[in-house]
């Protein structure tokens, strides 16, 4: 890591500024698709059952080849890969907006998901590369993070506002002036003078994982029109696992892996990425169902649906700047990532017996617990998702924690979909059947709904099961400070 200033000062946080501006992209373009995709299913005319792959198609190659995306950066250089970056995602931003079926909507998103990819660990990486100093690179990632927490939030009223007074092509078009702006921006103020690695891409490793990871996901996704013992469902199921197992076996042997496998083997980064995947799992789902509940079930519109996220937003920036972080400098990482787990797991309760008549004060709640508990447990999980690393792993480590969001987003969007429709159409066959009035489908509804919260409430407390018996870091004092670049990894908070 060079210690020596690359660039005056006041144009380092020049380039602070537009390095946030492609995170806020890239946490924006999740927020808003959420609130604008029941207007986009209605346009396009696409299934319940293939919503969730709007979400997922985006997830799935986001995490998938963030850890070729960190390895492409080191290789041809941190900042020629943003500024590639942010133009491929403007571009698959303009083709979302101009999309005139579903087929090409999920390209989009998918294209998306590929270039958020090579975004987000050159950002990171050109981050530690323009502040060097303790001091002045924990103010940088501060300022990171809180963009990343700000931006979910706005996104979700921004994307409410697009989709009720324009359209919900907006949602998409939205993403092209701030990527252009960032382009702009980027290439006179961030500099990249860290080494470049030129070690050879581990090819089959990027096959093998991307074909694994699209296997589980298109398992849950068929699960609902074809059911759990389905042939395609447990072919998938299997072809993903046997391809992720033959993953691990050729990481152990080629000489340049794309994922070394002792970045895996320390126990605490382990079950920093297992618990944040599971918990992910139960985020992503509850955020694309309490959507669609607030919109189908209580009738409100976009603008409406968007600000009702409002209390989950801001309790979860507090838990992790004002809870978790102030608690990470005292004690040790594993009471309050499971304290923070549990809690979520009561939020998820709460939101698991509403009904179609529960007021917003009762939503609100449920929410503020679950906005509360996660951002508190989030915070020490990222900072010893980097426990004892190698400064030749840095960027393999961050990329991993990022994927474990991303690809246990992908897994839960498609899960919680398919518990929730499947459980509504049963619902509803043994009440009323074609002929049901409004009431019943709305019950049938909740019905779908309370059973994914439900089994989101067994993820979340799994999680907290994996940090009593995986965590084992002391305290800040017994720990010392890290000096790279990952020490200091901001957070991704999930909207």
């Amino acid at each position: 890591m060079p210690t020596r200033r690359t660039a005056p000062e006041s144009q380092r946080w020049k380039a602070l500024l537009f390095i946030s501006i492609a995170q806020l992209m890239v946490v924006l373009d999740g927020a808003v698709m959420n609130i604008a995709l029941p207007s986009a299913q209605q346009a396009l005319h696409f299934t319940d059952g293939s919503r969730q792959w709007v979400v997922t198609a985006y997830g799935l190659a986001f995490g998938g080849l963030l850890l070729v995306g960190g390895r492409i950066g080191d290789m041809v250089g941190r900042k020629r890969t943003f500024l590639i970056a942010l133009a491929g995602f403007a571009v698959a931003s303009a083709i979302g907006g101009l999309a005139v079926n579903a087929a090409m909507l999920l390209l989009a998103r998918a294209l998306q998901g590929v270039f958020a990819a090579l975004l987000a660990p050159a950002a990171l990486s050109l981050l530690s590369l323009s502040f060097t100093q303790p001091k002045e690179r924990a103010k940088a990632f501060g300022v990171f993070s809180a963009v990343s927490i700000a931006g979910g939030a706005v996104g979700l009223i921004v994307g409410g506002l697009l989709t009720q007074y324009l359209n919900w092509r907006f949602a998409m078009f939205v993403l092209v002036p701030i990527a252009v702006i960032g382009i702009l921006g980027a290439s006179r103020t961030v500099h990249d003078d860290g080494e470049r690695h030129r070690a050879r891409l581990d090819l089959p490793g990027v096959l093998l994982a991307s074909s694994g990871l699209v296997g589980l996901v298109y398992g849950f996704s068929v699960a609902e029109s074809h059911g759990w013992s389905a042939g395609v469902t447990i072919g998938s199921f299997t072809a993903g696992v046997l391809l992720l197992a033959t993953f691990v076996v050729v990481q152990a042997r080629v000489t340049s892996p794309l994922l070394p496998l002792r970045v895996l083997t320390e126990r605490n980064r382990a079950a920093a990425y297992l618990s944040v995947g599971l918990a992910i799992v139960s985020m992503f789902g509850m955020f694309l169902l309490l959507s669609y509940y607030f919109q189908q079930v209580k009738g409100w519109s976009p603008v409406m649906a968007g600000l009702a996220f409002m209390p989950m937003a801001v309790p979860q920036a507090i838990g992790a700047t004002q809870i978790g972080a102030r608690l990470a400098h005292r004690i040790a990482p594993r009471p309050i990532m499971v304290g923070g787990y549990l809690v979520t797991a009561v939020g998820l309760v709460l939101l698991a017996l509403l009904d179609a008549n529960s007021g917003f004060p009762e939503i609100a709640f449920a929410e503020a617990v679950i906005g509360l508990g996660i951002g508190t447990a989030f915070m020490p999980a990222m900072s010893i998702s980097t426990h004892g690393v190698e400064p030749k792993d840095a960027g393999v480590a961050s990329a991993m924690i990022s994927s474990s969001q991303q690809v246990g987003g992908s897994i839960g969007t498609a899960l919680l979909n398919t518990i929730a429709t499947s459980s509504a159409a049963t619902y509803l066959l043994s009440h009323g059947g074609p002929t049901a009035q409004a009431q019943q489908r709305n019950e049938a509804l909740m019905h779908g709904y309370s059973v994914a919260y439900w089994l989101a409430v067994g993820f979340v407390v799994a999680a907290a099961i994996v940090s009593v018996t995986m965590v084992n870091a002391g305290a800040p004092k017994h720990v010392p400070a890290p000096t790279d670049a990952l020490g200091d990894v901001a957070p991704v908070p999930v909207h």
